[in-house]
């Protein structure tokens, strides 16, 4: 029986790991970043005042990843937001493995190109190879029928990588196909 391979796997494989190699002149393909995890983050501010706005989200974040949304809770308590420890405050999923390159091709090939006005998405990284995308609207997924949404939500999503500096980070993400404002085409 042959097992699936989601394609952006196989592709990181045989054409990003040489391509990386080749670029930093890595002596090992254990020395090439990776991809660890893909975060998709949902912070609810308003759910303080509305408790089913929580539910909605996490089933509109299932239906874009195909895992099960987990909800988080606020840490402490801040009364100028009314808000106390242990209240729902938003949802998120962590992505690995065949799940995380199925979403990140989702992700680049339908999702990013149905934002109004694309232009590319910002290369700021945090310093230690992980990058996060802001996105404003959840609609820009094809599984989010738009005639059931109640309220827009934006989202984060973070790549966790291996890389050690950003410049490798960059360099692989920019090989996945993710798009870059000022990416210099090889």
């Amino acid at each position: 029986m042959a097992t699936y391979t989601p394609t952006l796997k196989t592709n990181y494989r045989e054409q990003i790991v040489p391509a990386l190699m080749k670029e930093f002149g890595y002596k090992s393909i254990m020395q090439v970043p990776r991809l660890q995890k893909i975060v998709v983050n949902q912070g609810m501010g308003q759910a303080v005042a509305d408790k089913k706005l929580i539910e909605v989200a996490a089933e509109e974040l299932s239906l874009i990843t195909g895992q099960k949304a987990v909800t988080t809770k606020s840490r402490k308590d801040i009364s100028n937001f009314k808000l106390r420890k242990g209240m729902p405050i938003g949802v998120m999923v962590t992505l690995r493995s065949d799940r995380m390159y199925e979403f990140l091709e989702r992700l680049i090939a339908v999702a990013l190109p149905r934002i109004r006005d694309f232009k590319g998405i910002n290369e700021k990284f945090d310093g230690k190879g992980n990058y996060t995308l802001g996105v404003a609207e959840q609609i820009i997924f094809p599984e989010i029928d738009i005639d059931k949404i109640t309220k827009i939500f934006g989202m984060e999503i973070t790549f966790v990588t291996s890389a050690k500096s950003d410049e490798e980070a960059y360099a692989l993400l920019r090989e996945f196909g993710l798009p870059f404002k000022n990416a210099k085409k090889n």
